[in-house]
């Protein structure tokens, strides 16, 4: 998989002068936001779970399900990103068991802006890596059990592979540690040609 990666001041600089829209979705509590990109992979810019107006989502709630609108979680670009970001799409549960809960009693929903980033060619150059599992179907085995499961790698792979022509890699408990023991895992990088 490629994907540049870039500052995100440098990126949005890049896009405004390719004329490269955002794409912006917005999922009320309980639902799936899905996010894909059909040409490059996606790039999380802006992600928000809680409430900031009283418009979104209100269709049969009560007034004080929708009264707060200073109902912010700072880890929702950090948790979109590790699972969306170098992929072409994913699907994530707007719920408070991915997110936890910002503000309780608040009906809330997810608030993503992403990019889909074009590929490109030279040396490595890692983007993202997890060592765990993020669905079912990648190296399908009877331990698969969850989708859930991650342990970031990125700071670990960068160090090893940016700026080679090549870099061989192990998936196992070993280097990485268990961070889901009982499940089959996989290790997952995506990096750019630079």
């Amino acid at each position: 998989m490629l994907v540049h990666k870039l500052s995100l001041i440098i990126l949005m600089l890049l896009l405004c002068h390719l004329g490269v829209d955002a794409k912006r979705t917005v999922t009320c509590e309980g639902g799936s936001a899905h996010l894909s990109c059909d040409l490059g992979f996606v790039k999380v810019l802006e992600a928000n779970f809680g409430r900031t107006d009283r418009t979104t989502c209100i269709s049969g709630r009560p007034a004080n399900q929708i009264n707060n609108v200073h109902c912010f979680r700072e880890s929702s670009l950090s948790t979109m990103s590790a699972r969306c970001d170098g992929i072409k799409s994913c699907s994530v549960p707007a719920v408070n068991s991915v997110f936890s809960d910002p503000c309780f009693g608040t009906h809330k929903f997810l608030d993503i802006t992403y990019d889909c980033i074009p590929s490109s060619s030279g040396v490595i150059l890692v983007h993202y890596a997890n060592y765990g599992r993020r669905d079912l179907s990648t190296c399908p085995h009877k331990l698969a059990k969850t989708p859930h499961c991650y342990s970031p790698q990125t700071s670990s792979l960068r160090s090893r592979c940016n700026g080679k022509k090549s870099c061989s890699l192990s998936a196992s408990n070993s280097l990485y540690s268990d961070p889901c023991p009982r499940v089959n895992k996989y290790l997952e990088v995506t990096y750019s040609c630079v």
